[in-house]
């Protein structure tokens, strides 16, 4: 299985889904839904409700963030919106601004 990467310097505006790992280092606005893990990376913008397995966030994103298994906002990382997920770490250095729904 190979890994969908959205690009630094791309957009993409509309609804996403992939059955694999998601690794976005563009913009994307609008909707994604992955099977697999996602990586927000440092200079990515997402402006967008995830649903994934996992989420790892060190760019921005700002929407409502759901993961089966849990949720990584890493340094220099910002979220602006709601998470839904079973844990959350939150690293020194980052910006979260929103609720947490911790699901067992």
């Amino acid at each position: 299985m190979a890994a969908t990467v959205i690009g630094a310097g791309i957009t993409i505006e509309g609804e996403v889904s992939s059955d694999d790992e998601v690794i976005i280092g563009g913009t994307l606005r609008g909707k994604l839904d992955a099977g697999g893990a996602v990586t927000v990376e440092s200079d990515a913008v997402v402006e967008a409700d995830i649903d994934a397995q996992s989420v790892a966030i060190g760019g921005t994103v700002t929407g409502n963030v759901s993961a089966a298994e849990r949720v990584d906002l890493l340094s220099g990382g910002k979220l602006i919106g709601d998470v839904k997920a079973a844990r959350l770490t939150i690293a020194d250095g980052a910006v979260f601004k929103g609720n947490v729904d911790m699901e067992v």
